[in-house]
């Protein structure tokens, strides 16, 4: 997984050019994140590269943005129950203090996670965690791509 696309990714979405999209949603795109420490770790991409916060969304669109974030956290709870005795919980999160168009993270949260960070917000895992090879989005996560994906096209047939 490698080139320019990281560089816009709702634009790479746009073009069908992002390999991490999961499926394409009313407000955006379903993605699966590029670092999966905590296996599932998905993003939910506005589909408009301008928009930086929620608020700058007229209030319809705003609304099924939130509606796609609760989807996609859903499907991302249902795939990981199934794939890991160990799920606890999904964490939903809107921060924008680092990339400037609006999106919302995903976090599933296990019982196996280190004691020292098990109940605090993910971003106090350790800073090379995010970049180590090892945690990597890669042809080892397929199946659970697969899952998030099918569990997204449930939801959404109300399935």
């Amino acid at each position: 997984m490698t080139g320019d696309w990281r560089m816009d990714r709702i634009g790479a979405a746009l073009r069908g050019e992002n390999p991490t999209v999961l499926r394409r949603l009313t407000s955006g795109f379903a993605v699966i994140g590029d670092v999966q420490f905590l296996p599932g770790y998905s993003v939910l991409l506005v589909d408009e590269p301008d928009v930086q916060r929620l608020s700058d969304l007229p209030r319809a669109k705003r609304l099924s943005f939130l509606f796609d974030m609760d989807q996609l956290g859903e499907a991302v709870e249902r795939a990981c129950r199934r794939l890991d005795p160990a799920f606890r919980r999904v964490n939903l999160e809107i921060l924008g203090n680092t990339d400037p168009f609006l999106h919302a993270h995903v976090w599933p949260r296990f019982e196996w996670e280190p004691a020292d960070v098990v109940g605090k917000p993910v971003w106090l895992y350790p800073r090379e965690w995010w970049s180590d090879k090892r945690f990597r989005l890669g042809p080892q996560h397929d199946a659970l791509r697969d899952a998030i994906g099918n569990e997204l096209d449930q939801l959404r047939s109300g399935t």
